[in-house]
């Protein structure tokens, strides 16, 4: 992807996870539509500017495999894949 985020935007690519009960059966994906989602970072901007006028950092770098809140990013659709692009903070957890 020949992309480069702005401020402390960052691009996601969704990671489908299929949920299963422990009886076999597997819950569609509308069964969670409240719960936070998982997916890689692709690409990060620089991070912002703080009052001073000092970038900040960002915390997650691309490859991280991050929890994300299902309603903050946006979704757009780049060369026939669809990604996500939200801000740090839509960013709950870094999965290690």
């Amino acid at each position: 992807m020949n992309l480069q985020p702005l401020n402390d935007h960052i691009f996601l690519e969704p990671v489908e996870e299929v949920k299963t009960t422990k009886s076999g059966i597997v819950l569609p994906e509308t069964s969670e539509k409240e719960k936070p989602m998982t997916g890689m970072v692709v690409a990060v901007g620089p991070g912002k500017l703080d009052d001073a006028g000092k970038r900040v950092p960002m915390s997650v770098k691309v490859g991280d495999k991050v929890l994300f809140k299902k309603y903050g990013p946006d979704e757009i659709e780049m060369d026939g894949k669809k990604y996500l692009v939200g801000e740090e903070s839509d960013i709950l957890a870094i999965i290690q």
